[in-house]
């Protein structure tokens, strides 16, 4: 009959490594969730900044095309990604008298908050 090694000599963990071994493993756990939360929380703004963009460079550019522009304030519910957003547009003279200048701000409508501001030139027309 073959006799059982000595406890002592046998290999293997001991109840306090796997408890250290866990406790590093959860801490882990615990820094890689809060690292994929910040993602996932950072990915939705950098998405509604770039519709922002989006939305102030297409009326930039909507402006440009349109003839007969005066210098004034307009604002205006815009429709994009499910989500309504003002968009303010101020035109206004500068020191060329062939051109105005464009400045356009983009917030949701939920908020008083500017999400993004965009400013351009465009042709004055004289008739």
């Amino acid at each position: 009959m073959t006799s059982r090694p000595p406890l002592s000599s046998m290999g293997g963990f001991t109840l306090l490594e796997i408890m250290v071994a866990l406790a590093v493993f959860a801490t882990l756990a615990a820094a890689v969730l809060s690292a994929s939360q910040y993602a996932v929380k950072q990915r939705g703004a950098v998405e509604t900044r770039l519709f922002a963009a989006w939305l102030a460079d297409n009326r930039l550019n909507e402006l440009r095309l349109q003839s007969g522009l005066s210098a004034g304030q307009q604002q205006q519910i815009v429709s994009m990604d499910q989500r309504d957003w003002v968009l303010q547009q101020h035109i206004s003279a500068t020191g060329d008298p062939r051109l105005l200048q464009v400045d356009i701000q983009v917030s949701p409508a939920n908020s008083a908050h500017a999400l993004h501001r965009a400013s351009g030139w465009i042709l004055a027309v004289h008739d």
